[in-house]
Formats: C-alpha cells, sequence, structure tokens
C-alpha cells in the first residue's frame, strides 16, 4: 500500500471535486493511505450561490494536518484570498504551509488533480527538492477543434500550463485527444496516461438495479408523483457559459414539446439571467443545485434524456452518471465526451449549431420512446464496457506502481 498526498478540491462544488472524492474514498477502499491538501472555506466566510460544500470539514484559514494512522482521515487545509469553480488564488503563506506539510506528512508520492492556482506551477519544483514522485490529473476542459470562443480560451489554459506539466512524472488524462492536445505543446507522451473518468455501476444504476438500502426507490416516487406523468428531459451540470446552455433552453422554447418537461439541476453565474429570459411558460424546471445523491440519482432514473450542450468538456462525470442509470444521452462532441459516446452509446452533435441540432432531435426523442429505450441500454452497456470506478482504479495503482515500486496492485 502507499501513502499519497492528495492535492484537489472539495469545494466549490465542480467535477473537480466528484473526481477528488469519489478516486480517494476508493483508493482508501483498497488500504492506500490518503492525506487530503485543499484550500479550505475561512471561518465566518459565506459561501456564494453556487458554491456548496459536498461533506463537512473543519473550517480553517490555515493548515490543519491529521497524524496518518488517526481516526480521523488526514487532511490539510491550506488559506486562500480567492476561490472559484474554475481558480483559486492562495493566501502569501500557503506555499510555505504546503511545503511543511510535506515535511511531516512524509507520503509515498504526490497526486496534484490541479486546481487552476498558482501553486500549481510551483509543485514540479517543491516535490523534486522533496524528492517525491509527482502525478496530476489535468481536468481543464477542451475542443480539440477549436470551433468557439470557449474553445479557445482552454487552449490558451493548455499552452500555460504544459511547460510545467512537462515536468510531472505522470499527467493523467480523460481521453487520447487531450493526451495528443498535450503532446503537441511539448509533454512527453511518456508521461502521459489516458485515464477516463469511471463511475461505480452498483450505485449508478437504472430503477430497480440500484442498493436497496440507498433510498433510490421512495425519491423516484417522490418524483413520478410531482411530475404527474409528464415526460423528464435533464440537464445536470453547471450553468456557466461553457456548459451552453442558453443553446439548449432555444431549442426547448422553439419546440415546446407536448406533455415534456425540462429540468435543469444544478448552479452558475448565468442562472439568473436566463431563468429570466425563458419566462414561465416554456415548462422549465429550475432545480438547482441537488446535493443529495440519491435525489440525483432518481432524477437520472425518472428523465428520458439527458442533454448536454457543452462548447468544451473533459470527460463529463455527469453524463457517465447518467449512462450507467439507463438514460439516454445526448452530448456535443466537445472534450471526450462524443468519444464515450460513439458508435450507438447515445446521440453526438457538434457544438456548433446546437440549437439548430436540438430543435430537429427534441421531436424525435419525444415520438420515439423504444429509441430513447434503446440508447439508455446502451449507454449502461458502454459505462459496464469501458468506464467503471473499477477499472479506473486498477490502472491509477498500475501508474503509482511505475513511480513508488512498493505499491500493491490488485490482481
Amino acid at each position: 500500500m502507499v501513502h499519497i498526498a492528495w492535492l484537489g478540491k472539495k469545494s466549490p462544488f465542480c467535477g473537480n471535486v466528484t473526481y477528488g472524492l469519489t478516486i480517494t474514498e476508493a483508493l482508501r477502499r483498497r488500504g492506500h493511505g490518503i492525506s487530503f491538501i485543499h484550500f479550505d472555506t475561512p471561518t465566518g466566510f459565506p459561501l456564494r450561490r453556487d458554491e456548496h460544500e459536498p461533506e463537512q470539514h473543519p473550517s480553517q484559514g490555515s493548515s490543519q494536518v491529521h497524524p496518518v494512522g488517526s481516526a480521523e482521515a488526514p487532511e490539510v487545509t491550506l488559506p486562500y484570498l480567492v476561490k472559484s469553480q474554475v481558480y483559486t488564488i492562495p493566501s502569501p503563506g500557503a506555499q510555505r504551509e504546503l511545503r511543511e506539510s510535506l515535511e511531516r506528512l512524509r507520503p509515498d508520492l504526490v497526486h496534484a488533480s490541479l486546481t487552476l492556482s498558482p501553486l500549481d506551477f510551483l509543485l514540479p519544483d517543491l516535490c523534486q527538492q522533496l524528492g517525491l514522485p509527482l502525478v496530476a490529473t489535468f481536468h481543464p476542459a477542451f475542443d480539440a477543434s477549436l470551433r468557439n470562443l470557449s474553445a479557445g480560451t482552454q487552449q490558451l489554459t493548455y499552452q500555460l500550463y504544459a511547460p510545467s506539466l512537462a515536468r510531472f512524472d505522470r499527467v493523467i488524462v480523460f481521453s487520447e485527444l487531450q493526451a495528443e492536445v498535450l503532446a503537441r505543446l511539448g509533454v512527453k507522451r511518456s508521461r502521459l496516461a489516458v485515464i477516463p473518468n469511471g463511475v461505480d455501476p452498483q450505485q449508478w444504476a437504472p430503477a430497480g438495479q440500484e442498493p436497496p438500502d440507498s433510498g433510490v426507490k421512495a425519491e423516484l416516487a417522490t418524483l413520478r408523483q410531482r411530475f404527474s406523468g409528464r415526460r423528464v428531459f435533464l440537464y445536470m451540470g453547471r450553468i456557466a457559459t461553457e456548459k451552453n446552455v442558453e443553446a439548449l433552453l432555444r431549442a426547448w422554447r422553439l419546440v415546446q414539446p407536448e406533455n415534456c418537461v425540462l429540468v435543469v439541476v444544478g448552479d452558475g453565474p448565468l442562472r439568473s439571467s436566463l431563468q429570466q429570459a425563458i419566462g414561465a411558460e416554456a415548462q422549465v424546471v429550475w432545480w438547482g443545485y441537488e446535493p443529495e445523491r440519491a435525489r440525483r440519482l432518481a432524477l437520472l432514473q425518472l428523465a428520458e434524456v439527458f442533454l448536454l450542450p457543452s462548447l468544451v468538456e473533459g470527460l463529463s462525470l455527469a453524463l457517465l452518471e447518467a449512462m450507467a442509470s439507463g438514460t439516454a444521452c445526448v452530448a456535443t462532441d466537445a472534450g471526450a465526451d462524443g468519444e464515450v459516446l460513439e458508435g450507438g452509446a447515445g446521440i453526438v452533435i457538434s457544438t456548433q449549431g446546437v440549437t439548430t441540432q436540438l430543435r430537429t432531435l427534441l421531436p424525435v426523442l419525444r415520438d420515439q420512446p423504444v429509441l430513447t429505450a434503446e440508447l439508455g441500454r446502451r449507454a449502461r452497456a458502454r459505462v459496464l464496457e469501458r468506464y467503471t470506478l473499477e477499472r479506473n482504479i486498477d490502472a491509477l495503482e498500475q501508474l503509482y506502481a511505475e513511480l513508488v515500486p512498493r505499491v500493491t496492485v490488485a490482481a
């Protein structure tokens, strides 16, 4: 087993948060030690409407370390000046506290689920000085074709990070496309590891297949009563420019599918303006942020179609959760999402002309329930074939074993 210092995020809620908490919990279940290092929310600091803590933890503005092996999970909290879903600006003393914490913890390796922070660029030198292998998971979304402004902005992020990533011992990305982007920018192919996101298909499952004690059955019954026979189309994620929810809403308003409702689950900077623009007559339910996993799964089980109109993506965990839940999925080919759905596991559309494409598709999906049921079946089969959490952790352990030879790898 290996002791990992995991640098990641616990808030504000985003895909990086879900990734870090899911992966570290799975590693703990396999016997590895995890010291979670993150920027914490200072005591008394109010959360923004789109900043949600996924679990309770001490709110300190300075470093707090629990010793390895203690009953409480080892954790280091670093102070910051500004924190959002996109970037973090650390406090002046954060770098010193990070170094001192690593010296105290003495992990076998450092795994940084990169947070888009100035500290990211200092990690190679710091870990080299301390003699620690350094692994990164590089999350920023992308669109290899640069078809829109969001894609161009993300390309600049890749260009900014590439020289630093080239000095990491390993850089984990979610798809071959993402690896090709970084390789073109100078990161050696031998240092890139393609390990797609994964989900637990026992926890994320179609109705009736979830664990009996999960509480999902009761949540699903409540939702069915609430929507009283209307067919549910679902978006779940941030409400921000790069997610392109506005294009989905325009298509929905143009089509107005009879006896259907669009449920928008999530929060973000564009929620208020989009909510005002769409109006009350468009049969759209603004659900807001949903912290309960059982209720999110029930929403996915209830939904006939999951829609993801993003302009840029990495590999969407929400998409994988929807697929594992047996929901028919429509997503753009941004990032790795098109690769996930290719070959009939879902419907892939272009990031260009999303409204026009959805305006054509929505009536078809409304009128063909047999089609949506078959797409949902194929989506789950694809997850079982390629995108399980177990496969992800197996690959991660193999990577760790290359850097720390005494790592025990599951047979």
